[in-house]
Order: C-alpha cells, then sequence, then structure tokens
C-alpha cells in the first residue's frame, strides 16, 4: 500500500479503527497504516465518491458517508455501528483564516461551532462502542500559536482543543482521549489553501526545518498508529512539525 512502508509491525491485529475524514490526506495515510499494522478500518467521509474510491484501495471493514459536523448524523452513526470498536481517530475539518475586516461573523460562529460540536460529538456519541483502553484521536494544529492577521479563529481552535482533550480524557476514562497538533503537512488541502505558493513554501520548509524535510501525512499517520498502540497515553497533545515551533518568527 502506498506510504505505508514506515510500519511494518503487526500491532493492531484483531483491531478495528474508525478513521473519519478517510477519503483523502492525513486520514486516508492513516487507513492505510492501520491496515498495514493488521487492523481493519471503518472509513468514513462526507464525499461518497471519494471515499469509495479509497475504500477500493484500502480494503476497509466498512464504509458511511455523512458530514461529520453534523451530530445528527454523528449520533445515527454511532447508534447504528453493529460492534465495538478499538479505536477512533477524526481527521475532519480544516483551517479559517481570515482578518477581521473580511470577516463573516455568521461564517466564523458555525465554522468554530462545528469544530467544537463534533469533537464533542464523537466523545459522547461513541460512549458504548469503544473498548475501555481504546482511543479517541483528533487531529488539530500547531499555527495558531503565534498570533498573526486572519489567525483569530484558528488560534482561539489551537488553544481550546487541548483543554477539550485533557477534559475528555478525565471523563471517558479509561477510553484514553489525544490530540496530535500538526504543523504544515503536505496535502491536497495545503496545496488548495496555498494555491500557487505551494512550491515554494515547501521549498522554503525543506531549508529552513531542523528535519530538512517537509512533514507528510506519513508523518502523522505513523504517529497516530504509535499513540493507539500505546495504553499508557492520554489527555496529552502531541505536536509533529518537523521543528517549526523552534524557528524564529518572521
Amino acid at each position: 500500500m502506498s506510504g505505508s512502508e514506515p510500519n511494518q509491525h503487526q500491532d493492531l491485529v484483531d483491531q478495528t479503527v474508525i478513521v473519519i475524514g478517510a477519503s483523502s490526506g492525513i486520514g486516508l495515510e492513516t487507513a492505510r497504516q492501520v491496515r498495514a499494522a493488521g487492523g481493519q478500518v471503518v472509513m468514513v467521509a462526507r464525499d461518497q465518491q471519494r471515499l469509495e474510491r479509497a475504500a477500493a484501495e484500502v480494503r476497509p471493514r466498512s464504509t458511511t458517508a455523512l458530514d461529520a459536523t453534523d451530530t445528527d448524523q454523528l449520533q445515527q452513526f454511532f447508534s447504528d455501528l453493529p460492534y465495538s470498536v478499538d479505536h477512533v481517530i477524526s481527521t475532519a475539518g480544516g483551517p479559517l483564516y481570515a482578518p477581521l475586516a473580511d470577516m463573516d461573523l455568521a461564517e466564523t460562529s458555525r465554522h468554530f461551532g462545528e469544530r467544537l460540536s463534533m469533537t464533542l460529538g464523537i466523545a459522547k456519541y461513541s460512549q458504548g462502542k469503544v473498548r475501555d483502553a481504546g482511543t479517541l484521536l483528533f487531529i488539530g494544529g500547531t499555527g495558531g500559536r503565534r498570533p498573526g492577521v486572519g489567525r483569530a479563529v484558528t488560534s482561539a481552535l489551537t488553544a481550546a482543543l487541548p483543554a477539550l482533550t485533557a477534559n475528555l480524557a478525565l471523563e471517558l476514562a479509561p477510553i484514553r482521549v489525544n490530540l496530535i497538533a500538526a504543523g504544515f503537512v503536505d496535502t491536497a488541502l495545503s496545496a488548495s489553501l496555498l494555491g500557487n505558493q505551494i512550491d515554494a513554501r515547501r521549498e522554503e520548509l525543506r531549508s529552513s526545518l531542523p528535519i530538512r524535510r517537509v512533514v507528510g501525512p506519513e508523518d502523522v499517520a505513523a504517529l497516530a498508529v504509535h499513540i493507539m498502540c500505546n495504553e499508557a497515553l492520554t489527555g496529552a497533545t502531541y505536536d509533529i512539525d518537523g521543528g517549526q515551533q523552534l524557528l524564529p518568527q518572521g
């Protein structure tokens, strides 16, 4: 399977992982690596056609097309799930960048509310479906930790998700809850956000990051699989940015 070579250990044999946002990017790569580690995958994504294309490669246990920001759909999905699972990872959602002068407050409120309600919905409605010591794993970011024009909404979510993760880890114990905070990851979403600036951004990162390369979805997926397997990890935020935060702000 493409991109899954770094994880050759069969650490997830007889385990089932729900991947929300599984049709592309970090979600698809996580599904690949779960399969490479011997696990079964339930692939969930919004776009039915893209989900079917991804499923043809991954060969999941099952697929479901739904909008994870719709909490009614989330509730129905978990209610209808006919078996228990070991882990749930959500890679759904993206950042919202907008300077205050151009901000649509209705859109901003909707984006912020949907991200929080999706996280809470997964936590609430997955109860009774995830085994003890299993994992809820969410993907956040690091970009909002440094203030900047247009980053207000992303910064607020960047600050909120670690606190939410820690509280959920206590409330849902012994189910484990963790957050991956990713910096720039070279995905189709990143390319769509940057447009014709994507190549320049990649080259800038290759020359400036301590790891001297760009972080890819396979790096994030490998971290996700590790967090699933290590049952001592809960309530924490794990950064993966190639050392980007160590660089001076310019």
